[in-house]
């Protein structure tokens, strides 16, 4: 801001100091949680602000419920404390406040007692909602090396990024020969990737008729869920995955395991240097240019333009900046994400398209998903 600007503030800038002049003063806000109309506003603004003081410990409780199984069991029956501490292996009272925890997070709920008066607990609409659903489950239990970078934020925000936990997680994200990364350095996140992308995969293929099409290349397609997912929707469709050799490798054995090694290839190499496959009509990057900083994340959509002929089509999806009602996901969740990871960007739709456009595609157009949270869409054709 020039200096000019400071000194002479506009009618924006004068209301928002006074507003702020207000919200601070603490006789403004000892009125405003006596006063009956503002009352509410202030108890949910207060709620707020102790929900991000106790944030960490509410995604820890979560885990443990993760960690026991917990949510699974429960959808078989409602269970006393006394069952969980036997089952968990842990102190009656543990199980207690463990219990009494996740129900006011709505993961539990408290059920009608037994005829010995021991309180009863059930799914509450959280908990409901992780019945099965390894895919969060697998997200959640990984976060561990996240929060290991975290421990010190300013530590993190002072560094040039990565370094830490996370970005030993993601080996690719560092390294500077990620094609010979072996076996052992790429399980943890290809298993974590491979347990997600149903998250996606469903909302993708949901959003756009992937059986217009003859042969799809999914790039950095990982051990092969998405075009797994892909194929079971369009009996006729062909398709090829590319990602690292370690990780190609993977993505036969399960094409092998599943029988569809007649309508499915892997190729394993790096998208930044090698060659890609050809013979696609259509090119899938899912939750790839998001993990990628702007300079490879322009190479790998000029790479995936150069694998297209003509009018082919390409499939973006991944969690979008700015996407109405994801807006902490994007900038809080991703933002810190990707810097402990030591890679990427969460990008916003316009800039996303900006990037399609220099890349050499054109008729770029969002498709709606059903949880953009998770994931938006964007479809483009090569120019």
């Amino acid at each position: 801001m020039s200096a000019d600007a400071r000194m002479n503030p506009g009618w924006r800038d004068r209301w928002s100091a006074q507003r702020d002049r207000l919200l601070t003063s603490p006789r403004f806000q000892q009125a405003a949680s006596r006063f009956v109309g503002t009352r509410p506003i202030a108890r949910r603004r207060a709620r707020g602000l102790f929900d991000l003081v106790a944030g960490f410990v509410y995604s820890q409780l979560l885990l443990a419920c993760v960690q026991l199984r917990l949510f699974d069991r429960l959808a078989e029956a409602p269970l006393t404390a006394a069952a969980l501490a036997r089952e968990g292996q842990m102190p009656l009272l543990s199980a207690e406040r463990l219990l009494e925890a996740a129900a006011s997070l709505g993961l539990v709920e408290a059920r009608s007692a037994q005829d010995d008066g021991q309180a009863r607990y059930g799914l509450g609409p959280l908990g409901a909602a992780m019945v099965g659903n390894t895919a969060v489950a697998a997200m959640i239990e990984h976060h561990h090396a996240l929060y290991a970078d975290l421990a010190d934020p300013l530590a993190l925000l002072r560094s040039e990024r990565g370094g830490g936990a996370l970005s030993r997680y993601w080996a690719y994200a560092e390294s500077a020969e990620p094609g010979a990364l072996q076996g052992q350095a790429v399980a943890p996140y290809s298993a974590l990737m491979s347990a997600s992308q149903p998250l996606v995969a469903g909302q993708v293929l949901d959003a756009y008729p992937i059986g217009r099409h003859r042969c799809l290349l999914d790039l950095g397609g990982g051990e092969g869920v998405f075009v797994a997912t892909a194929l079971a929707r369009a009996p006729r469709l062909k398709v090829m995955v590319f990602d690292l050799p370690a990780v190609a490798a993977n993505a036969r054995s399960r094409f092998a395991q599943l029988g569809l090694t007649d309508r499915a290839q892997a190729f394993g190499g790096d998208f930044l240097r090698d060659a890609l496959p050809s013979g696609a009509d259509v090119v899938s990057l899912v939750r790839v240019i998001y993990d990628h900083d702007d300079e490879p994340a322009l190479a790998i959509l000029r790479a995936a333009r150069s694998a297209l002929p003509l009018g082919g089509t390409l499939l973006l999806a991944e969690p979008m900046a700015g996407a109405a009602g994801a807006e902490p996901m994007g900038a809080a969740y991703f933002g810190m994400y990707l810097m402990a990871m030591g890679s990427g960007r969460s990008r916003s739709a316009a800039e996303l398209t900006a990037l399609l456009h220099q890349a050499g595609f054109d008729r770029v157009r969002q498709r709606a998903t059903a949880l953009p949270l998770q994931a938006g869409l964007i479809v483009a054709r090569a120019a």
